[in-house]
Parts: C-alpha cells; structure tokens; sequence
C-alpha cells in the first residue's frame, strides 16, 4: 500500500468517526467558521442557530453561549482545552413537565487554526446531579468548619427568639439587638426582601433544610463571609399549618464565618456562575435563579418582574470598530447593570447583546422605574475604547408575572415581545408586555 493510500484511508477512518461519533463533533477554523459537522452536532445546534445557519460555531450559539469568541480569544497557549464542559442552557423548561434542556460543550484548540468543540445533552445528568448536591450540601456544611459558628433560635416566622454566646462571638449583635428581630438583621441592604425571608423558611419546611453562602453583616457594619444553614428543629416539622406558642422556636440558623475561605469560593462561583466577558451572571445561572423564582412565586404570588435588555445598533458598532470594541462597550454595559440593581437582583447576559434582569418583590411600575434609570444611565455616558469614544442606548421590555404565566421561558418571551415593540417604536426607550 502506497503512503498514499494509507493516508487516505486514515482520512475515510476520521471521516467515518466523525460522522458515527456518539456525541456531537465539530471542527472550526480559530474564528468559528466550520469545516466539518457530525450528524448529532447538527441536530443539537440546528434550533439554536438563526435561520438554521451552521457556518459558524460561534454564531449558531450566539444566542445561549455568548461569552464563547471571548474564551477562545483569551486562551493564550498555542493548544489545549479552552473550556471542558462548559454547560449551556438551552431552556427552562416547564415545570412539571418539562426539565430545563442543558448542553455540555468541550473545545480544544488543536493549533494556531483549527478547533475542535464536543458536544452533547445532559439535560438528564443535571436533573440527577441536582438531587446529589443537596445531600452534599448538607454533608458539608455538618462535617467542615464547624468550630466557628453561630446558632441561632427561631420562631415559626423568622424572628430570633433565644440568644447563645455564639451570636455574640461571630457577629458581634449583642441580646438586645436580636431578640425579636428577623433573622435578614444579619443580611446587608438589598441582598434580603421579607419574600425571601418567607422563602427561606417555605424550603427548609419543604426540604428539611436550606443552604446559602454570601455577605453577612457584624454589628458594627463590616461584613463577613457566611455560609448559613436554615433546618427545621425536630418538634416542628410538619407544623406550618398549626399556631405555634411564641417560646416554641421553629428552626434552627448556623452561620459559619469562612471568610478566609471566600477567595477560592469567589473563584468557583465566578467560574461557573458567570459570563466569561462581562462578569455578570451567565445564561445557565439566570435560568436557575429564575425557575427558583418561579416556584416561589407559585407556592406564594407575590410581584415578580423580568426586564430584558438589548443594545441598540450593537452590530453596526462590531461591523465599524471590530469585536474588540464590542466587547468593551459590553462591559461597560454590564458594569451600569451591576451598580443600578439590588443584591438580591438577577442581571445576567443571555444573548450577544442581550441582558436580562430579574427583579424579586417588584411589581410593573417599580420595573418599568429601574429600567428607565437603566436606559437613561446608559443613554448618558461614553465607552471609552482605542479610536475615539463609543456612545450607545438600550432598548428595554418589561414583563410581570401572571396567573397565566406557564414558565420562565413564557415570562421571559413576554419580555421579548416588550422589547421588540421597543425597537419598533424606535429604540432607546422601555417598552411593557401588553395583551
């Protein structure tokens, strides 16, 4: 057999793997544009790309990966894995339905041109993992750390009813202060609503427990990193629908100090919570955080907004001053959508220029308030950026939750449907969801 032959028969062999490949295979030139595409690639990515258009990976994912050029323009080694894994919401879901359809994606940069991505759905893995990271949530939070802690008394409303030496030692609060207060006394402004404090305690009735890490505030103002834990005390479980006498508390509060574990925490949310470019919270976390809205919303309405943000003319200004700048004027964007919401706020990047807030305890009018702060604050300043200065607007559609409201996906369409009739009337202005 000539050396030709052979290295024939070695490309019909790729060939043939390529195309019969279990999972989703694709080869990309460095800027995206595709040269070849397995069966299962197509089928995954053909709902996702605009008007079926499968030149380009980069494109057809634009929608739900947007931070993916970044990653690939970033990773400095002339080969290796940019990403491995990478998981992609693709939808919410509808619940009880429906699970949230989830894609993992892995690209390597084989040389100085070519990349190969991996594709594949795990929207069944994710349903099984979220289960597993409840129990070893639990587990952790029983066997680490827990010489540093404070436990703290509550009655079936939240309200601190007893006092230890521990709150003094981790807070600093002393008796006076707490007794009879909720328990969102040790949560800084913005980051707690009195929903949510009714939520929390909604959870752990339903799971026996709930767990959160973030800020918590000492008594004199600064803050700490916490990793708290709500659990139902024994005696009361199952008691939600029964009075409770004022002395029988009902839960149990452990905060954990782990403040000087924070750096690395801050790294491993940051690296799969948020969007690779602008720094604000990615598609996937956005869908999360909103179905965990949504339930809440379902077990006790209360007013839930959503407010979807995209940039005007953000095409033109790629086509006249290259990505580079594009993606410059998308950081300033998101670093506005990051100073002007709430801590208890979702701002996300769920497209290229597309942005989504989601606003807990906020009704229309407060929503269609925010987003106009929103649009005239972006209306107002310049990104600065190599060739001059770049000035940009926003258009904004506002939606509410509704009886009639079936999902995430429904609420966030009704927002879409807000926004374009934004862009329709002209841009650089905020538009309400209308029958």
């Amino acid at each position: 057999m000539s050396l030709a032959d052979a290295t024939a028969e070695d490309h019909e062999a790729l060939i043939q793997f390529l195309y019969l490949a279990p999972v989703g295979l694709v080869q990309t030139r460095l800027d995206g544009e595709i040269g070849m595409i397995n069966p299962i690639s197509a089928q995954l990515l053909m709902p996702l790309a605009p008007f079926g258009d499968l030149s380009n990976l980069f494109g057809a994912l634009q929608g739900v990966a947007p931070d993916l050029r970044a990653r690939v323009d970033a990773y400095p080694a002339p080969r290796g894995v940019i990403c491995d894994g990478l998981r992609i919401q693709v939808s919410a879901g509808v619940p009880g339905r429906s699970d949230p359809q989830m894609l993992a994606l892995t690209l390597v940069k084989l040389d100085s041109n070519r990349l190969m991505a991996v594709l594949s759905d795990i929207t069944e893995q994710v349903r099984r993992e979220r289960l597993a990271r409840q129990n070893e949530a639990w587990l952790n939070a029983i066997l680490t750390g827990v010489s540093d802690y404070a436990l703290v008394s509550l009655d079936r409303d939240g309200r601190i009813d007893d006092w230890n030496d521990s709150i003094g030692r981790v807070t600093g609060f002393s008796r006076e202060q707490v007794i009879g207060a909720s328990y969102a006394l040790f949560y800084p402004p913005g980051s707690m609503t009195p929903e949510r404090v009714a939520d929390r305690l909604a959870e752990a009735d339903e799971n026996g427990w709930s767990l959160d890490d973030g800020w918590r505030l000492k008594a004199d103002g600064s803050r700490f990193w916490c990793s708290a834990m709500l659990a139902v005390l024994p005696e009361s479980a199952g008691s939600t629908d029964r009075p409770a006498p004022a002395d029988d508390a009902g839960y149990c509060l452990v905060l954990r100090d782990i403040t000087d574990k924070r750096v690395k925490a801050e790294e491993h949310r940051r690296a799969i919570s948020c969007d690779h470019l602008t720094g604000v919270a990615n598609r996937r976390t956005f869908f999360e955080l909103a179905e965990l809205e949504f339930a809440r919303w379902t077990r006790a309405p209360r007013p839930l907004s959503l407010l979807y943000v995209d940039i005007d003319h953000f095409k033109a200004v790629n086509d006249a001053r290259g990505h580079a700048v594009g993606d410059a004027v998308l950081r300033d964007v998101a670093l506005t959508l990051g100073t002007l919401f709430r801590e208890v706020d979702v701002v996300a990047r769920i497209g290229g220029e597309e942005f989504a807030v989601l606003l807990p305890s906020t009704g229309l009018e407060g929503a269609v308030t925010a987003a106009d702060a929103l649009r005239a604050a972006v209306a107002a300043r310049s990104t600065m950026a190599e060739g001059g200065p770049v000035q940009v607007t926003l258009s904004v559609g506002v939606a509410t939750m509704a009886p009639d409201v079936t999902g995430v996906d429904a609420l966030l369409r009704r927002a879409d449907e807000a926004l374009y009739a934004a862009k329709r009337a002209g841009r650089n202005r905020v538009e309400c969801w209308a029958t």
